[in-house]
């Protein structure tokens, strides 16, 4: 008989057991690691646990060119996928819809309300110089002459300093401009033509029709502000209907009114100079913990080359009070997320805000500045619950599809190889066994969730590692019908199996990664699904179905061929046994004898 071949093989043969050890370990060590995450199921998607479906519609703002075009579009998508995705909301969709809507699908989740909130203020972001702020509401009756200093500030101790320097004085004292009369002249003076042209402008013959068109344009200076001064007065920030049309209609290069929550949760209005950076000028945004002093958690911005030298200049102004107060308020969408005071020039491309943040809200206001600027304006046009019934429904019948197919895999390989199935079986319930487990993980460890596309990848990985084992099995009988033994066909059929195996599930997995890679939204949860099955059917053969074809192969059942054994060499038109044969030896020498 061919004796099986010495080294890797033979030690191979000889030791299956660690081999199954080690895989059985390894279940046992990812089960108990799945019950102690707290999270024994997969986490599921929006089609099969609900959430929340957002329409947004893109918009032109009023006098500007039309900029809905695909390039801007796709911008957006990409900014508001990173916006939900920074909140750590997992399996969020965010893909455009006709030529002017992009749908946010936010699946049920811890941050979901809140991804909600942020995704929905889509408007570009911008740094403004506070002119005037103060409590609005109720709360203002009971705050008299408030002032930037005052606890009534919106954070009124948060602060912005150069990242470099670990600068800890206090807040500015310049009081706040509550009072009309600062905040009109302050906003006059910012549409006044310069002392120099109106002073040439006199002195010209035609002094009397070029002085008419320059005080036409103070005097439309001084309407808009007394009109802003007016509306900021008459501003009720606790009134949502105020709130909403607070600052409506706009311009970036316009002094404005805005509402904001303060430290206390009061409602905060302020009166705002024309934007003088944007949010396109800052290249990212980070909260993080500040272990060598108190201060606790600060976001720290770094700025674009363009963006630097607009914030050096703004807060030279605000720390040399050019402006009524050396406060200025970062805007999002028309409301004031934070307004911090600025101490000195920041000149050196980056800076930190810190003051009383935890880490919710200084992760909140980083993803606001990191992911705030759109390249276009959006309306919210609809909200909907997706409630999970028609997705549980098709998992229902998704999962009796998936049964009824194992089923029918089980009932070919009983029927068509007999005893071999007790290798098959076993080894499809260990590679359903470690899906499922891994599944569980991946939910809270990287926010994978399972959706109906993930359900059929894992339905179509049955295929594949039934697959896996008719290669092995026929390569056996293969070897069998050569005239072999089971033990050295078992270890001769391997190699080449192996390689079968190893080349057709790498041409699965790298068709499950283009299609990752190359696809969005719920077509990546069906090749995530499939690249993760095919990985497992190969440490599921090597460690488990081959050391258990080793350790089966020594049984009299299957070594003696049985007819149930599925091995039967009659059966299988096995040629007579092979045998050694010595070479002839030398004929002897009449002679010699």
């Amino acid at each position: 008989m061919a004796a099986p071949k010495k080294g890797r093989s033979a030690s191979a043969q000889s030791r299956p057991g660690r081999s199954l050890a080690f895989i059985l370990i390894a279940i046992a060590a990812l089960t108990g690691g799945m019950f102690l995450s707290g999270h024994p199921t997969p986490r599921l998607g929006i089609d099969l646990a609900g959430g929340t479906s957002i329409t947004l519609t893109a918009k032109n703002e009023p006098g500007q060119p039309n900029a809905i075009n695909k390039t801007n579009m796709n911008t957006a998508v990409d900014i508001m996928n990173r916006r939900v995705n920074g909140l750590g909301v997992s399996e969020a969709e965010v893909q455009t819809q006709g030529s002017d809507n992009i749908i946010v699908n936010i699946p049920k989740g811890t941050n979901s309300k809140e991804a909600r909130d942020q995704v929905g203020t889509t408007a570009k972001l911008y740094f403004r110089p506070v002119l005037a702020t103060e409590v609005s509401g109720a709360a203002a009756k009971a705050s008299p002459s408030p002032s930037a200093s005052s606890s009534s500030s919106s954070k009124a101790t948060d602060k912005v300093t150069d990242k470099a320097t670990s600068s800890s004085s206090a807040s500015p004292t310049s009081s706040a401009t509550s009072q009309g009369r600062a905040v009109t002249d302050a906003l006059k003076a910012a549409s006044t033509p310069s002392p120099s042209s109106s002073a040439s402008s006199s002195a010209s013959p035609s002094a009397s029709s070029s002085a008419s068109p320059s005080a036409n344009s103070s005097a439309s200076a001084s309407a808009a502000a007394t009109k802003l001064q007016a509306q900021y007065t008459a501003l009720n920030c606790a009134d949502k209907a105020q709130r909403a049309k607070a600052g409506e209609g706009s311009k970036a290069t316009d002094p404005t009114v805005a509402c904001g929550k303060n430290s206390s949760g009061q409602w905060q209005k302020y009166i705002l100079g024309p934007a003088e950076v944007s949010g396109t000028d800052i290249k990212s945004a980070s909260a993080v913990f500040d272990t060598q002093s108190a201060a606790g958690w600060k976001v720290t911005m770094e700025f674009t080359s363009g963006g630097s030298k607009k914030f050096a200049n703004i807060t030279g102004k605000l720390a040399q009070n050019q402006s009524p107060q050396n406060q200025f308020a970062i805007v999002l969408d028309g409301d004031v997320v934070s307004d911090p005071f600025v101490q000195q020039a920041l000149t050196g491309g980056s800076a930190e805000i810190s003051g009383s943040f935890d880490q919710t809200e200084a992760q909140s206001l980083a993803n606001m500045l990191k992911y705030g600027a759109l390249p276009l304006t959006f309306k919210e046009s609809s909200v909907t619950t997706v409630t999970a019934a028609l997705g549980g429904e098709q998992l229902h019948a998704g999962l009796i599809a998936g049964a009824i197919g194992l089923g029918l895999v089980v009932i070919y390989l009983v029927v068509y190889y007999r005893g071999l199935s007790i290798i098959a079986i076993p080894s499809l319930l260990v590679s359903g066994a470690l899906t499922y487990v891994i599944m569980a993980l991946l939910g809270p460890t990287i926010g994978f969730a399972l959706n109906l596309p993930a359900v059929c990848g894992a339905i179509v990985a049955i295929g594949i590692t039934a697959d896996s084992f008719i290669v092995f099995f026929e390569r056996i009988r293969d070897e069998i019908r050569e005239g072999r033994s089971l033990r050295p066909a078992v270890e001769r059929a391997w190699p080449r199996a192996r390689r079968t195996i190893l080349v057709s599930d790498f041409v699965s997995f790298l068709a499950a990664a283009v299609l990752f890679i190359v696809t969005v939204g719920k077509v990546q949860g069906f090749a995530f699904t499939l690249g993760l099955t095919t990985v497992l059917d190969v440490v599921v053969v090597f460690f488990f179905t081959k050391p258990l074809m080793t350790l089966l192969a020594r049984r009299k059942f299957y070594a003696s061929g049985h007819k149930w054994s599925g091995l039967d060499p009659k059966a299988l038109g096995a040629k007579p046994p092979l045998r050694r044969t010595r070479r002839p030896s030398a004929p002897v020498d009449p002679k010699e004898a």
